[in-house]
C-alpha cells in the first residue's frame, strides 16, 4: 500500500514539473515571435487588392455600351438547281443572314465595321442598345484594312464613341472590348494590349499592323470597339487567331488611327488615299544582320528606292535602316506600314535613318499609291513611273506588285511589268480596269509581260 502511495506521489511530481515546464517554454517562444508581427513587410495579396480597386472599368463601360451596335447582313445568291444553271450561272434566289458588330462615330449615325460583316449585302439592318433597329445605307469599304462605314439616319442624336490616339497605346494598357453579337446587346470583356504592329499577314504581300490583346473576343464582335479605360476608341475589333474558332486568348483590332484615315478618305475621296515612301524594304534580324553586314537587328533595311518618289527625292538610299518615324520608333516592316497606313499622299514624314553608324533625319513627301486588282488574274497591279518604263526600254506597262492566290503565288510574278491584256496595250491601271469590265467573262485573258530578266512573256489564263 505504501509503494503505490509513493509511486503516485513520484508520478504526480513529475507531471506538476512537465507542465510547468511547458508553460515556461511556451510563454518564451511567444515573447520571441511578437517582434515579427510588427515587421514592415507587407503582404503580397494587399498590394494587388489595392491596385484592382484603383483601375474601374465602369465609366469607359457606360460610355460605350450604348454606342456599340448589332449589324445584321442579309445577301442573295443564287443555288443553281441543274447542270445548265451551274455552267450558266442562275438558279433559285436564297437568302443569307449573317451578323457582326459596328461602333457610331458620330451623333448623325455613322458607323465603322468590318467589311467582312458586311460584304455582298443586299440589305443591312442594325439594332442598337436599346433595341431599336435600323435600315442601314453602305458609304463605302476598304477591303485591304477591312473596314466599312455605313449610315443610319433618326430622329435625334445618336451615342457615339470617341477616337482616341492609338499611336499612344502602351503595352500592358488596360482596355475594353466591346461587342453586340447573336444580337444579345452590347457585352463587354476586360484586357491588356498584348502587342502593337502585329502582322498576320507577313506572308501574302499585304502587310498589317494590329493591336494585339487578350480580351475576350469571339464570333460576332467583329467590327467591335476597342477602348482605353476613358472610353475612348483606340481601335476596331477584327480577327482571332484560333485552332478551335473560339477565343483562346489572342484578337485583334485595326488601330484606330488607321481606321479613322479610312474612314475620312471615304467620306472626301469616295475611296482610300494610300501614302507611300517609294522604297523596297526587308525585317532586320541575325541572319540578315549578318548577311549585310551590319550590327543592327531592330529596324527596316532599305534593299531598293523607286525612281522618282519621295525617298528618291528626299534622299534615302539604299542600305539605309530606318529607325524612326516622325519620332515613332520603328522596329520591323509592320511599325512602318501601321505608321503610314494613316498618312496621305502628299504628307510629309520625318524618317529617321542609320547609315553608316549616324543617325540622320530626312523629310520625305509620300506618293501616292495607286494600285488595282485584277481578281480574274489573281494579281494586283500599280502603275509604273516614267523613270522605271525608260530603265526597263518599255513604253506602257503596269507593275506587278503581289499575288492575290497562292496558286498564282507560286509563280513569282511581283515585279514583272504587264504590257498589254488581251493585245490591247495598258498604260496605267485605268487601261486595265476598262479591258477586264469589258471582256467577256466566259474567254481567257491573255496577259503580255517582261519578266525581271527583261524578256517578253504571255500567258493565258483559262
Amino acid at each position: 500500500m505504501k509503494q503505490t502511495i509513493r509511486l503516485f506521489l513520484v508520478a504526480l511530481f513529475a507531471g506538476a514539473i512537465t507542465l510547468g515546464g511547458y508553460k515556461y517554454f511556451e510563454k518564451k517562444e511567444f515573447i520571441s515571435f511578437e517582434p515579427q508581427q510588427t515587421s514592415n513587410f507587407i503582404p503580397t495579396n494587399f498590394s494587388a487588392n489595392a491596385a484592382e480597386m484603383n483601375t474601374d472599368f465602369t465609366e469607359a463601360a457606360d460610355k460605350t455600351v450604348h454606342a456599340v451596335v448589332h449589324v445584321k447582313n442579309t445577301t442573295v445568291s443564287r443555288q443553281p438547281t441543274n447542270i445548265m444553271e451551274y455552267f450558266q450561272g442562275g438558279g433559285q434566289p436564297r437568302a443569307m443572314v449573317g451578323s457582326g458588330s459596328g461602333v457610331i462615330i458620330s451623333p448623325d449615325g455613322y458607323i465603322v465595321t468590318n467589311n467582312h460583316v458586311i460584304a455582298n449585302a443586299s440589305n443591312l439592318e442594325v439594332t442598337l442598345n436599346n433595341n431599336k433597329t435600323y435600315t442601314a445605307k453602305l458609304i463605302g469599304t476598304d477591303p485591304t484594312t477591312d473596314i466599312a462605314l455605313i449610315k443610319v439616319e433618326g430622329d435625334e442624336d445618336f451615342p457615339f464613341v470617341p477616337f482616341g490616339d492609338s499611336n499612344n497605346v502602351k503595352l500592358g494598357e488596360w482596355v475594353l472590348a466591346v461587342g453586340n453579337p447573336f444580337n444579345l446587346t452590347s457585352t463587354v470583356t476586360a484586357g491588356i494590349i498584348s502587342a502593337k504592329a502585329r502582322d498576320l499577314n507577313q506572308f501574302d504581300g499585304n502587310p498589317q499592323s494590329f493591336i494585339q490583346t487578350d480580351a475576350a473576343v469571339n464570333r460576332g464582335n467583329s467590327g467591335g470597339a476597342l477602348v482605353n479605360t476613358r472610353g475612348e476608341l483606340i481601335g476596331i475589333n477584327t480577327a482571332i487567331t484560333s485552332e478551335t474558332g473560339s477565343y483562346v486568348g489572342y484578337s485583334f483590332a485595326v488601330p484606330s488611327n488607321n481606321a479613322r484615315k479610312v474612314i475620312e478618305d471615304i467620306l472626301e475621296y469616295g475611296n482610300v488615299q494610300r501614302g507611300i515612301l517609294g522604297i523596297q524594304v526587308g525585317n532586320l534580324n541575325s541572319d540578315l544582320a549578318k548577311k549585310l553586314g551590319v550590327d543592327e537587328t531592330q529596324g527596316v533595311y532599305v534593299g531598293g528606292i523607286e525612281k522618282g518618289s519621295g525617298a528618291d527625292k528626299g534622299g534615302i538610299k539604299e542600305g539605309d535602316i530606318i529607325k524612326q518615324l516622325d519620332g515613332v520608333t520603328v522596329n520591323k516592316f509592320a511599325d512602318l506600314a501601321g505608321y503610314l497606313g494613316s498618312k496621305r499622299p502628299n504628307d510629309v514624314v520625318e524618317v529617321t535613318v542609320l547609315r553608316n553608324g549616324n543617325e540622320k533625319t530626312i523629310p520625305v513627301t509620300l506618293i501616292k499609291l495607286e494600285t488595282f486588282s485584277i481578281d480574274d488574274l489573281g494579281l494586283e497591279v500599280k502603275n509604273t513611273t516614267s523613270a522605271e518604263l525608260k530603265e526597263r526600254g518599255l513604253k506602257n506597262g503596269v507593275t506587278v506588285t503581289r499575288s492575290l492566290t497562292p496558286e498564282v503565288a507560286q509563280y513569282k510574278l511581283e515585279g514583272i511589268i504587264i504590257t498589254k491584256l488581251n493585245d490591247e496595250d495598258v498604260n496605267d491601271i485605268n487601261d486595265v480596269k476598262r479591258i477586264m469590265l469589258q471582256r467577256d467573262p466566259r474567254t481567257p485573258i491573255k496577259m503580255t509581260f517582261m519578266d525581271a530578266a527583261g524578256n517578253i512573256n504571255s500567258f493565258i489564263f483559262r
